[in-house]
């Protein structure tokens, strides 16, 4: 019995008490959720059916729960099915029903567990997307492998997928970025605010390797070559980094984009902000206010309105979010998927009402994920960056499978924390 199977027959069970009890709303075998308890002693899959459906039927969940237990019990393939907690089903398969799934899985070979389910469907999964002004850290290994996963997931149910990194190289983060590299080349402290570690001093060096004449010119005139050429070897390390843990994106997709102008494009010589502004005020969702132009997203659910272009004409970073979101849009993607980092709770409601301001469905055409915290008992901070856990330090320290798969294998929303010494062990 695979999981898929037995996912059916819990559903059908529950559906059983659900319609005897008037019931609209039966769960499917796609809607019963399975996971692995944490003690394998526990059995081999883990449901809270019961704690989501009892209500319905104004049952206590672990009463419901043990109804549900009893029937599965007598279920080809079940060895037993415990009640836990407040209402978890425990239940674990017979020796043979597992058999069964390992020579269903070596007769399906690369075929198993592909389906056509999301035939004709076309998603952009974004996720990482750092900052490119130093190494990538643990969180952003996290949010790499569950990305990529989701990414392989969506295909081999039939999916039309691109994984995209969206690199932040604009404003003034990479002007302070190249201020602090400069600085490190010209044997000065580093600005106030600035980026510092080992890895700013081995990044100037090789700046200065490829472009000598840096020693010698000031500030003002090599700043902006000392900033393109760390942007440029930093982001290298960033690909070369995640290509190492087997992470790959089809598309890197520069902020500096939707800034410049789009000569050629049907309304001049604009830049994909300028448009993307156009664009929604041709949909009656721009308004003016105290000479600033907003975004009226709380029509959409969102919990204030958004300044697009400020009273001094400068854009706000949610105008590059809305020109990127368009951008998505233009390159026939129905369905956008971001997975970011647990600082960026705000954006859930305000990619969803974007999606509604420029015409979508919220609820179908975007889908926002955030990620939580995660850390490994045991791990050092990096030599390099001297405050974080680098990716590079983690892979070759515990290995690109064993780390794959746990950080994988856990919900996104969950904070995380892993025990090395389980993770190298060799069994």
């Amino acid at each position: 019995m695979d999981p898929r199977a037995l996912a059916d027959t819990v559903a059908r069970i529950a559906a059983r008490h659900l319609t005897a009890g008037a019931v609209e709303s039966v769960p499917t075998g796609a809607e019963v959720a399975l996971e692995r308890p944490r003690n394998r002693d526990h059995g081999d899959w883990s449901t809270s059916v019961a704690l989501k459906f009892a209500k319905a039927l104004n049952l206590n969940p672990r009463e419901f729960a043990e109804t549900l237990a009893s029937e599965l019990r007598l279920e080809e393939g079940v060895h037993s099915a415990e009640v836990a907690g407040p209402g978890f089903i425990n239940i674990t398969l017979d020796a043979g029903a597992a058999g069964e799934l390992v020579v269903t899985i070596l007769k399906a070979g690369s075929a198993y567990g592909t389906s056509a389910e999301l035939e004709g469907h076309s998603f952009n999964v974004e996720f990482v997307s750092a900052n490119p002004t130093g190494p990538l850290h643990i969180g952003h290994t996290r949010w790499a492998a569950l990305g990529d996963s989701l990414v392989r997931v969506l295909r081999a149910a039939g999916a039309s997928v691109t994984s995209e990194f969206y690199i932040n190289d604009a404003g003034a983060q990479m002007e302070l970025f190249g201020a602090s590299v400069l600085a490190s080349v010209l044997g000065n402290p580093p600005p106030e605010g600035g980026y510092q570690g080992e890895y700013i001093a081995a990044l100037a060096q090789r700046v200065l390797a490829q472009h000598p004449e840096l020693a010698s010119t000031s500030t003002d005139d090599g700043l902006a070559l000392a900033t393109e050429s760390a942007y440029q070897l930093q982001l290298g390390d960033i690909q070369e980094s995640l290509e190492s843990f087997r992470v790959h994106f089809d598309v890197w997709f520069s902020e500096r984009t939707l800034h410049a102008s789009q000569d050629g494009s049907s309304s001049g010589a604009q830049s994909a902000i300028e448009q993307s502004i156009e664009r929604l005020t041709a949909t009656g969702h721009v308004f003016e206010e105290d000479g600033a132009l907003w975004v009226r997203t709380t029509d959409f659910g969102d919990d204030k309105d958004r300044v697009i272009r400020r009273a001094n004409g400068v854009f706000t970073y949610f105008a590059a979010d809305a020109a990127y979101y368009l951008s998505k849009t233009d390159r026939g993607f129905t369905q956008k998927i971001y997975l970011l980092g647990a600082d960026h709770h705000g954006y859930v409601h305000r990619l969803k009402a974007l999606a509604g301001a420029a015409g979508e469905d919220p609820e179908f055409n975007v889908e926002v994920l955030i990620g939580q915290l995660v850390s490994i008992n045991g791990a050092k901070l990096s030599k390099r960056a001297g405050n974080i856990i680098e990716l590079d330090d983690l892979r070759e320290w515990l290995g690109t499978d064993a780390l794959r798969y746990s950080l994988a294998r856990y919900p996104a929303d969950s904070p995380l924390t892993l025990d090395s010494e389980i993770l190298t062990k060799r069994t």
